[in-house]
């Protein structure tokens, strides 16, 4: 596979998001993504609902790929009484190791309905691609006579 992620580091994360709670800056929590190739290029959509755009970091050093976002408390006031709050806040994070095959000059990032969706394109020389046999029996006629 072209992207892998650190197994031991997940577990961590899901272990600390069940006992220790909201995520802060220096200990946040995982967030759920999917991952897919889709013809030259790798999509990743992480499920970011109920974050808003500008509390999202996107950062690329040499292969490493991370990704932030912070959830904050979207009704506040002195007339507030929460019923009901399910949503986790606090600080989320993934990271992916990218192979050397992702061009990662060239990553495009869209944010839809509580979605991030990067897609990475494939480097043009890790594209298969067809290579022309020539004949040389013309050759070895030659070196026969």
């Amino acid at each position: 596979m072209l992207m892998r992620t650190d197994p031991f580091r997940e577990l961590d994360r899901l272990a600390q998001q069940v006992f220790n709670g909201p995520g802060t800056w220096s200990r946040p929590t995982a967030m759920p993504m999917d991952a897919y190739r889709a013809g030259d290029e790798f999509v990743v959509a992480f499920d970011l609902p109920g974050v808003s755009a500008d509390a999202i970091e996107l950062d690329v050093e040499r292969n490493v790929l991370t990704v932030k976002a912070e959830r904050r408390p979207t009704i506040t006031g002195d007339n507030v009484e929460m019923q009901v709050a399910e949503r986790p806040l606090g600080v989320f994070s993934r990271q992916l190791f990218l192979g050397d095959n992702l061009d990662t000059e060239r990553i495009q990032a869209a944010y839809d309905a509580g979605v991030l969706t990067l897609r990475i394109p494939v480097l043009e020389k890790a594209k298969p691609r067809r290579i022309a046999i020539t004949n040389t029996e013309q050759d070895v006629k030659q070196i026969d006579a």
